[in-house]
This record gives structure tokens, sequence and C-alpha cells, in this order.
């Protein structure tokens, strides 16, 4: 639970964080509170989820019953950058600055450990949106930054314009969209990927209506086959299929931000250290990869041009 990955040479970032997309901004306090009373010490949130207030509620309650600090917690927040082909205005520089005062607003703090452009989205604003960014770390109001569904071609770009690098990269990443040429750009360059929709193969990742995905018929039967590979794998390991998941991306190098409402759910996927998959499970799970990631109903975002 205390295991830590190098975000920056002075700021290390729990491995294990605990995502917030799609819970309803009246469950984020409780559901919160309970992940960090677990033992989770990484949360994750977004403009766009519409539950920072939530989140900034379950900090607080558990802070004021545990005695902790604001410093033993990670809280990473990211901006919706918007999006002209969606009729959505950009972010521009000042909008930028705006966007963060605002969601540090909603979640009643000072600063948050780690802010993200959401996706790459508008080529003639994502520059300034990202020198913005760079300001609010000159600021102090975020201590790291970085991006997210960025390619390395998106980060050149902002290299090349002479702004810094980013300390992440927010991606999909699971068995089946490894994206190995990303990660190797990532590696060579001394950001970390941190993985969201890790969960996407099993038969019961986003299977409630309403909540769109790309992905396919044929992936659902798959994950729900009774001879999935990873469920092969946990039941030899005694483990869960979620486990096998997670534990296969901290065992690439990857931070993870698994979701759930359910307590026994989140103790689960907070255990992750108490096992490891073989050199044969990994040989067989780099086999998987089926290309483009799926959490986003419009396509993998990494393709933004």
């Amino acid at each position: 639970m205390t295991a830590t990955l190098k975000l920056t040479p002075t700021i290390q970032m729990p491995a294990v964080g605990f995502g917030t997309y799609l819970i309803k901004p009246e469950e984020a306090a409780a559901a919160v509170k309970t992940a960090l009373e677990l033992g989770y010490r990484h949360i994750d949130t977004a403009e766009v989820y519409r539950n920072e207030v939530g989140v900034g509620e379950g900090l607080r309650a558990f802070l004021a019953e545990s005695g902790l600090k604001r410093d033993d917690v990670f809280i990473t927040t990211k901006l919706w950058p918007g999006n002209s082909a969606w009729g959505m205005t950009p972010r521009t520089y000042a909008t930028t600055l705006e966007a963060m005062n605002t969601s540090l607003a909603n979640l009643q703090l000072d600063y948050v450990d780690l802010y993200l452009i959401h996706a790459p989205f508008d080529p003639d604003e994502r520059r300034e949106q990202w020198r913005a960014i760079a300001e609010l770390r000159r600021q102090g109001k975020a201590r790291a930054i970085g991006v997210s569904n960025f390619t390395g071609a998106h980060i050149d770009e902002l290299v090349a314009a002479g702004l810094p690098k980013p300390d992440a990269n927010q991606i999909e990443l699971h068995p089946w969209s490894q994206k190995p040429d990303l990660v190797a750009y990532l590696e060579a360059n001394d950001i970390l990927p941190i993985a969201y929709s890790s969960l996407v193969p099993l038969a019961s990742w986003r299977a409630t209506p309403g909540q769109e995905s790309a992905k396919t018929a044929q992936m659902r039967a798959d994950g729900a086959a009774e001879a999935s590979p990873f469920r092969v794998m946990a039941e030899r390991l005694g483990v869960s299929e979620a486990q096998v998941l997670l534990r296969w991306a901290l065992q690439r190098g990857y931070a993870v931000l698994p979701k759930s409402t359910s307590a026994a759910r989140m103790a689960q996927n907070l255990d992750l250290f108490s096992f490891a998959l073989s050199d044969a499970d990994t040989a067989a799970i780099a086999e998987m990869d089926r290309g483009d990631g799926v959490a986003w109903s419009v396509g993998d975002p990494t393709r933004a041009r």
C-alpha cells in the first residue's frame, strides 16, 4: 500500500491510486473517505468528472478523523481543454488559469500534487494551455504537471515550443491496449506512465447502462469466457481477475487508478503486493495486444491530431 513511483526527482507518487471517474457527485465524498480509510493515499479526479467537490469533502473528513495532514495524500485533477470539433470553446492561457482556480476552490485545497491536460485537443491552443499549467506549477498551485492521452508527437510539440517536459502521461493501458511505442517513448524521456481503464478486459467493466465505451461485443464475450486467460491466472494465484490486471500494470512500472464504490473491492484492488505474475504470465499477456484503447466511445484520444 505504500509503494511509490518517482514522478520527479523530488516527488514520489503512490503507485496505486483511487480513480473517481463515473462516481456520482453525491457519492464521491463517501467513496473517497472509505478509500482513504482503507489505505489509499492517491486520489484521481478531473474537472469533467464533476465530482471535485465531493472528493474534497471526503478528503477533509478523512483528515479530520485520522489526524493525518494534507501532504500525506496525493491529489490529481485535470483540466478539461475544450474541443472545437465538439462545439466546445477551447481553453486559452487565461481560462486555463481560471479553471485551476475553480478546481482548487471545488476541492478546497491550496494546491494539487499533479495537474494534467485531459486530452490533446485543439492544436492551436494546447501549447498555451500547457504554458499556463507550467505557470501554475511556478505559482505553487501544482507540485507536478503532466498530460493525458498525449502521444510522443504531442509532447515533442510542447518541448519544441520551449516549454517544459511533462512529468507524467495518463493513458489507457491494459493487456488489450499496451501502446508499446508510446510507452517506450515515455520511458526514454523519463515521463511516468499512469494507466487508466486497467480493467477493460473484465466482463463487468462498464457493464452498467449509460457507461458508454468503444468496447466491442466480441471483447465483452472474450472477457466473460470461462477460459479467459485472466480468469485462469487469477484462479491459479488465488486472487481476482482485477488484481491480475492491476498487478500486470505495476510490474510494467505504471501507476494504476482502480475505481469502485464497494469497500470490499476497494480493499481487494489495493492488495497487489502479496503475489506476482510469473515470467510466463507476462510473456503470454504481451501477445494479447489488440491496439487502440476503447475507454472513450469516440475512439482512442491519442489519435487526436
